[in-house]
């Protein structure tokens, strides 16, 4: 079959720059501006008294949630999607992020034993604190996206739509799947945490963490359908279940059982 209508896809670098063996990568850039553009966001939280805690506890606690994202998201990649190759590999596989390979599934898990953890070192209150993270998050799925499109990985199953494109590495014309997920996870459901932070009038403690969980489960599962499967892992049940799929739906049913829970709960401090 010929494809008359596709897009080009743009040649971007992956390397920006490079200074003898230091390569400076999007990717890494996608992080770093994550990470930078969510701690001021909080900044402005603390500023306007809507979260609770001091400028120092915020610099302490992104330090601790930078751990949880990085180190989680490796290992959670490793544990998952993983699948060695025939070479036997160095012991700090699980831990060289430098090698490529994170999963969004495994930095939730690491981000929530960090919260917990300096929560209660802190004594800060858990969810306030929880809601105020879920809301800045989409900024750092958003870069994240960008940054698998431009190193042209986890990308999308054949298609024949007008704005399907060619990857490198891949003959057929494919969804433009990590713009979906960029969309998706990044303005989309930053849009609906927002609304629903400034319009919820009956939002309680965690509600913000509760939706979070919800709908990125959704968006994750809805996109996972243009999403081409993990090689190694392929389809994990009924012919079209994808492992990002059965974890998203774990999100899911996590996020709607917290709402349940918390809703109950007394109320504390709001996230005004």
């Amino acid at each position: 079959m010929h494809w008359l209508c596709t897009l080009p896809y743009p040649q971007i670098d992956p390397v920006i720059f490079q200074l003898g063996p230091i390569a400076i990568r999007w990717y890494g850039l996608a992080y770093v501006l994550g990470f930078f553009l969510g701690y001021l966001a909080l900044h402005r939280m603390i500023l306007r008294g809507t979260l609770h805690i001091t400028y120092q506890q915020l610099g302490d606690v992104t330090t601790w949630i930078a751990l949880g994202v990085l180190l989680g998201g490796r290992l959670g990649w490793w544990l998952i999607y993983h699948r060695g190759g025939p070479d036997p590999e160095p012991w700090y596989e699980p831990l060289a992020i430098w090698r490529g390979g994170m999963a969004f599934h495994g930095a939730v898990i690491g981000v929530t034993i960090a919260l917990v953890a300096w929560a209660v070192r802190n004594r800060k209150p858990l969810w306030h604190l929880s809601d105020a993270l879920c809301l800045v998050c989409p900024i750092g799925l958003f870069f994240g996206r960008i940054a698998n499109f431009i190193n042209a990985e986890l990308v999308g199953r054949p298609t024949d739509v007008p704005w399907a494109m060619v990857f490198p590495g891949h003959s057929l014309p494919r969804h433009p799947s990590q713009l979906y997920e960029a969309f998706l996870e990044g303005i989309l459901l930053g849009t609906c945490l927002l609304l629903a932070w400034r319009f919820w009038s009956r939002r309680f403690e965690g509600a913000i963490t509760s939706l979070f969980l919800v709908l990125y489960g959704l968006f994750r599962f809805a996109v996972e359908f243009t999403r081409q499967p993990d090689a190694d892992i392929g389809y994990i049940a009924f012919g079209w279940l994808t492992m990002g799929q059965l974890l998203s739906v774990m999100l899911l049913f996590a996020g709607t059982v917290l709402f349940v829970v918390l809703r109950r709960r007394p109320a504390g401090i709001e996230l005004k």
